[in-house]
């Protein structure tokens, strides 16, 4: 099929990328630590690893897994941490000893976790102390045959290891009480796994890198197959695309978001350690006060994150004060950025906030916007290299250029399908490899895409299709308004009426004159009939506005 787009492609970008230049994401990082190997990897807490420092706790964790635990090539090995220095060792010494990663949200329930656990047939969990009395309420009832068990503080240098850990245990009291039968240290792993001999295991793209749990939020979880393919391929497609702005060993990028979210590993931790960067892990970024402290410390280059992340580091004291002249790339995924955070953000740093689009399906980048835009453009930007977009109606045919249609996708980053789950696969993957993302979206003449909004949540009043992204992007502009959370609910003349539950900015807001603000500029089916004001919207641990849980309220 033809690729409008590819006349919108910045300078230099080609259109298409060597799927063959990787074999596997454990290749990449041997080219990095080969390439790197004295300069910084990985940051946190102020402690730094060099590449080499690096490669040699993975190699560690690796050798263990190998043989002291017996893993086989294949097997799953679930992590569930915060953003430490313990995360990335733990990817990637599963990944060198030929294993599947298993990433778990470290807030999990306990029936979440049991479910992920069973379904993935994990052998082994890696998890830090403090969500270890989770794992210890259902291990009994899965496959896991090794737990080991990390502290905050174990890869820090002494006494800030010890300091940290007593801290967070019996001062934070973040720590519940726990009791698992021959659990393993952390600790253990690295000093036992450094004296053992670590077997190379041959990894190809058909092989799976990471089950990457998704849908969580509307149903049971799926574990999307994510293949070495499609790591490799995704991260090669966005690399080239912001290879005009990235110098190979000096960039900064700060990762905010955790490491078990698709969004971060891939763009974060695979992207800018192809590229030699350090990475500052940020383990507690909703503490926006330090946040904003740890960024004034460092000449950051990159930093990615969701919408509302954003929106409240401009929203923090002090962040207008950070010196950005390093800044050269801002990225939105995960959500819509909002017009009004987007523009604030440009205002303060000087740095446009790029948008980008993808699921966990796609590993996860289908759509980036070019980063020499110079204004937020409203869209998801333009599909990168090696992948197509089309839009579909109901009837499963193409729509009209500027007409909504549900978004599909098609590329190398494309999963393999979802764990164990063939007729879910089926729903959503045809079998030539298009995807069905389940969000409406329009194409402009020059090959941009703009999401309108998920399909699920999409509104009907009085036969109109209303989409919640588009009031809330009205109701935030509103400078009183802090965040906003737009629903439907049933209305017995209209089907549907617009109800919408907004966080002030500033107290003296009333609902009439957030009303007011409204009718001027919406028309007036999309206007909300109620505004409800709340203290906070519910959202995921990543910043997600959960629009279920608003339904309840």
């Amino acid at each position: 099929m033809d690729r409008p787009w590819l006349n919108s492609y910045p300078e230099g970008i080609n259109a298409d990328i060597d799927i063959n230049k990787y074999s596997s994401v454990v290749e990449i990082f041997e080219k990095s630590v080969k390439e790197f190997g004295d300069k910084p990897s990985f940051s946190n807490f102020g402690k730094v690893l060099s590449y080499n420092e690096f490669a040699d706790a993975t190699t560690a964790v690796a050798a263990y897994l190998q043989n002291t635990l017996g893993l086989q090539k294949g097997d799953r090995v679930a992590i569930m941490m915060p953003n430490l220095l313990q995360n990335p060792v733990s990817i990637f010494g599963v990944l060198r000893a030929g294993l599947t990663v298993v990433n778990t949200n470290p807030l999990y329930t306990a029936r979440e976790l049991r479910h992920q656990l069973k379904d993935s047939g994990a052998k082994a969990i890696i998890v830090v102390e403090n969500f270890a009395s989770t794992v210890q309420k259902v291990v009994a009832d899965t496959g896991i045959e090794h737990v080991i068990v990390t502290k905050m503080g174990d890869m820090l240098d002494f006494p800030k290891s010890l300091i940290i850990n007593m801290v967070v245990k019996y001062i934070k009291k973040m720590v519940p009480n726990y009791s698992i039968a021959n659990a393993i240290s952390f600790k253990t792993v690295l000093s036992e796994g450094a004296q053992q001999t670590l077997t190379s295991i041959p990894l190809n793209h058909d092989d799976i890198a990471f089950l990457q749990y998704t849908g969580g939020t509307t149903g049971v979880a799926k574990g999307a197959m994510l293949t070495h393919k499609n790591m490799v391929a995704n991260m090669l497609q966005a690399s080239e695309w912001i290879k005009n702005d990235v110098i190979h060993g000096q960039e900064i990028v700060v990762t905010a978001l955790p490491l078990y979210h698709i969004f971060s590993l891939t763009a974060n931790c695979l992207v800018f350690m192809e590229a030699g960067a350090k990475n500052i892990l940020i383990t507690n970024p909703r503490d926006f006060e330090g946040f904003v402290k740890e960024l004034s410390s460092i000449p950051f280059t990159a930093i990615t994150g969701v919408n509302t992340l954003f929106n409240a580091l401009i929203n923090t004291d002090g962040f207008k004060n950070i010196d950005f002249s390093h800044l050269k790339i801002t990225l939105g995924g995960g959500m819509s950025v909002q017009p009004a955070v987007a523009a604030q953000w440009k205002k303060i740093t000087g740095c446009t906030l790029v948008e980008a689009f993808g699921l966990t399906e796609t590993s996860p980048a289908a759509c980036i916007n070019p980063l020499d835009l110079k204004e937020y453009n409203g869209s998801i930007g333009l599909p990168i290299p090696s992948t197509y977009c089309k839009l579909i109606g109901e009837d499963g045919k193409d729509v009209p250029n500027g007409e909504p249609g549900e978004l599909c996708i098609k590329g190398p980053q494309v999963m393999l399908g979802y764990w164990n789950l063939p007729d879910e696969t089926t729903n959503v993957l045809s079998a030539d490899g298009w995807l069905r993302t389940g969000d409406v979206a329009k194409m402009d003449d020059n090959g941009f895409f703009y999401i309108v909004d998920r399909i699920k949540d999409m509104i009907l009043v009085s036969g109109f299709n209303v989409y919640p992204n588009e009031i809330e992007n009205v109701i935030v502009e509103h400078e009183g308004v802090l965040e906003c959370g737009v629903i439907g609910v049933p209305d017995d003349k209209r089907g549907e009426a617009v109800k919408a539950f907004v966080v002030k900015k500033d107290d003296s807001l009333t609902e009439a004159e957030l009303m007011a603000h409204c009718k001027e500029n919406l028309t007036g089916y999309k206007t909300p009939d109620k505004i409800v004001f709340i203290q906070e919207l519910p959202k995921t641990n990543v910043g997600k506005v959960l629009r279920r849980e608003l339904r309840s309220l």
